[in-house]
């Protein structure tokens, strides 16, 4: 399957789930499968929150939008040394 279809196919179904979230029929953060995922658009709050938490040693958080995981890159930094 050539790569647009394939992003065609990823950009229907995120939307049909937010589009179910916004319809309360699933909730819009969670954990499916032991993975965790937010339907929720995000805001700069949450970027960084999720992308820069200084407060968080965690390196992976919950994705900003859809299913997985994100890298906490203040929490990488420190792991590499680059920050105190």
């Amino acid at each position: 399957m050539k790569g647009w279809k394939k992003g065609l196919i990823v950009g229907l179904a995120l939307g049909t789930l937010v589009a179910l979230a916004r319809a309360r029929r699933i909730k819009e953060t969670g954990v499916f499968l032991g993975v965790p995922y937010d339907l929720r658009l995000p805001t700069p709050a949450v970027l960084r929150e999720r992308f820069w938490n200084p407060n968080d040693p965690h390196l992976l958080t919950p994705h900003v939008l859809g299913w997985g995981w994100s890298i906490n890159l203040h929490a990488l930094g420190r792991m590499l040394g680059l920050i105190k």
